[in-house]
């Protein structure tokens, strides 16, 4: 047998855990946003301890990217009475003839099932600067569709 294909090495130690990857885009957050980020670098601090070999590999990850996180943050206030959409709005439309609530956050607030979307997700780009009694073509999946918008506020609480 050719050694090319023998391996040296039987009991090599696995790769290292790579790293969580960090979004180019700015790191806007909202007030609540930070506390997020805030407490989830205090549970990681907490569970460290606790922890070894590739759950302590993992939790020191994720710390590191957190803590990058907090480092890179941008608190984001909305202005008062800025009635179009953007960062900080919590938007009613609707869409598809159903009613829809979203709230336009940062990247590591977004949560779309709870309906906390990313400001850089396509949708929110869509509807960013659009106001109230504007529709708003939207295309996704290889359709368009016609989005109206029915009420911006800002985000209580953000």
């Amino acid at each position: 047998m050719s050694r090319a294909f023998v391996r040296e090495i039987d009991d090599a130690p696995p790769p290292p855990t790579p790293e969580r990857p960090i979004s180019a885009a700015p790191n806007l957050v909202t007030k609540r946003g930070a506390s997020l980020i805030e407490a989830k670098i205090e549970r990681l601090t907490r569970a460290l301890p606790g922890l070894s070999g590739a759950d302590e590999e993992l939790a020191q990850r994720d710390l590191r990217y957190w803590e990058n996180r907090r480092a890179s943050m941008q608190i984001i206030e909305r202005a008062p009475g800025d009635a179009s959409v953007g960062f900080g709005a919590e938007v009613t439309l609707l869409r598809a003839g159903k009613q829809q609530v979203l709230r336009i956050v940062g990247e590591d607030e977004a949560d779309p099932a709870t309906g906390y979307l990313a400001w850089t997700a396509p949708l929110a780009r869509a509807l960013d600067e659009a106001e109230a009694g504007e529709s708003v073509e939207f295309e996704a999946g290889g359709r368009t569709e016609d989005i109206e918008i029915l009420k911006v506020t800002a985000i209580q609480g953000a």
